[in-house]
């Protein structure tokens, strides 16, 4: 675990507060904690859908990731559906054309489809363990986190794309250190689910990187430094919303 989280920490510009923690560890933030977990998987794979649509596949390949997570977001938004029946959702049954105007579409085709399968698969555990701890699924509202990092995109291109990747990278690596910073103090079960989450969101951090300096063919260090900067401060300052990626708890 030191192994994959060494490069992390050293990639975030400051450590998740002990208040956090400490907020996260008590039983009555336990169903927010979840449900929050749930969606913050489903906008993950939500935002690589977005990236390979966008910036990569044909339009009938389009079409057919949003086929893909439909019935996900039918559930979590719309509330339709039987939770247990995603189990049979989870895989993509169409090849992903790849556009020729870019040279990297297959690459970043390639990184997003897995993270989405790995998404959504995640997405059902977290269901599972809901079941487990009587957490009953409801709506919730999104936290300031995501949001706060993107509203720093620039708006043309490649620029936008960049930043997007770049912001992905801070997403994932956050969700891999908090994984890891509350895992021993909750609930064995939902402490070692944690930890197995750390390998795929380590690696999800990475990917986004690499695609992020490909599709810049320049240097992108100022840009992370930036975008590392933004981040530490919606970790570090006061926020009296709890989420997965809250703020310091007021």
């Amino acid at each position: 675990m030191n192994t994959l989280l060494a490069p992390i920490k050293s990639f975030l510009h400051c450590e998740t507060p002990k208040q956090w923690v400490d907020a996260a560890m008590k039983p009555v933030n336990l169903s927010v904690l979840l449900t929050d977990h749930l969606i913050c998987e489903l906008k993950a794979a939500q935002s690589a859908m977005y990236l390979i649509r966008k910036y990569a596949v044909d339009e009938e390949s389009g079409a057919a990731l949003l086929k893909w997570l439909k019935p996900y977001e039918d559930f979590a938004y719309r509330q339709i559906g039987d939770w247990q029946a995603l189990a049979g959702h989870d895989k993509l049954t169409k090849a992903m054309i790849p556009r020729s105007t870019s040279p990297y579409s297959q690459d970043l085709i390639n990184k997003m489809v897995l993270l989405i399968k790995e998404e959504l698969h995640h997405f059902y555990q977290v269901l599972e363990l809901m079941q487990v701890f009587g957490v009953a699924y409801d709506k919730i509202t999104s936290s300031r986190y995501a949001r706060g990092l993107l509203s720093h995109v620039r708006t043309h291109e490649p620029a936008a794309l960049v930043d997007k990747l770049i912001c992905g990278a801070y997403i994932e690596a956050r969700s891999c250190e908090r994984f890891a910073a509350i895992a021993p103090h909750v609930d064995s079960r939902l402490g070692e689910f944690y930890i197995s989450l750390l390998r795929s969101e380590a690696r999800h951090y990475q990917d986004y990187l690499t695609l992020a300096q490909d599709f810049a063919q320049n240097d992108i260090s100022a840009r992370v430094q930036h975008f590392g900067s933004v981040e530490a401060e919606l970790i570090l300052s006061p926020d009296s919303d709890f989420k997965f990626h809250s703020g310091m708890p007021t």
